[in-house]
């Protein structure tokens, strides 16, 4: 059977294009650059969802909060080799008001929800935590994104790959940091380059087969 892999993210998963409100073709996105680089061996499965939130439910939008729905997904989808989580960018919105600590923390609702969630398969998968790229302070350029962001994400968004490392290693997991491989748009701040999808997939390939072999 092929190792299969769920990759549970936002728009930047999804493949949301900056300023637009399309999204990119299958072999444009990191998760299908993923999938090209393993090979057949392999099954990438993409669950990005715009607007997806950690832990928070959005008292605006509503049924964005990802833990609401990471359950059903993995019983879905199961079984499963491993899970890439990378979330975190939305829980910066000023209407939540947490700090990037916090968000790396709730994370571990994550780690429950594994933990008891009936799947198929011989052994619950691994987790890869995924601290997200950063904000570029082209956001305050973007008439929504700056109203929804208030003024600080874009220095919030750089405490994200200290937090996420210091809860996965806390926790016994491996990690990776978004942002050493991705940047935001100046279109918006908020959604990967082109190029940053090439960067981010070819990343993830190199760690998952560090991980699976």
């Amino acid at each position: 059977m092929k190792k299969r892999i769920l990759c549970f993210g936002d728009s930047n998963t999804w493949g949301a294009i900056a300023g637009d409100s399309e999204r990119r073709d299958t072999e444009e996105r990191w998760t299908g650059i993923l999938q090209r680089e393993l090979g057949d061996g392999y099954q990438v499965i993409e669950e990005g969802y715009n607007g997806r939130t950690t832990v928070f439910d959005d008292p605006v939008e509503g049924r964005l909060s990802g833990i609401r729905y990471f359950g059903p997904c993995l019983d879905t989808q199961s079984p499963l080799d491993l899970v890439i989580l990378m979330l975190g960018t939305n829980d910066l919105k000023k209407r939540f008001g947490v700090s990037p600590g916090t968000i790396a923390f709730g994370l571990n609702r994550y780690l429950d929800v594994l933990a008891v969630t009936p799947m198929a398969g011989k052994k619950k998968p691994q987790l890869l935590i995924v601290s997200p790229l950063r904000i570029s302070p082209k956001y305050k350029d973007h008439p929504l994104f700056h109203d929804m962001f208030g003024e600080d994400a874009d220095v919030l968004s750089g405490e994200f790959a200290k937090e996420y490392k210091a809860f996965a290693d806390g926790a016994g997991l491996e990690s990776l940091d978004a942002a050493e491989y991705a940047q935001a748009a100046d279109e918006d701040g908020i959604h990967m380059t082109a190029e940053s999808h090439i960067r981010l997939g070819e990343a993830m390939t190199e760690k998952v087969r560090e991980l699976l072999g």
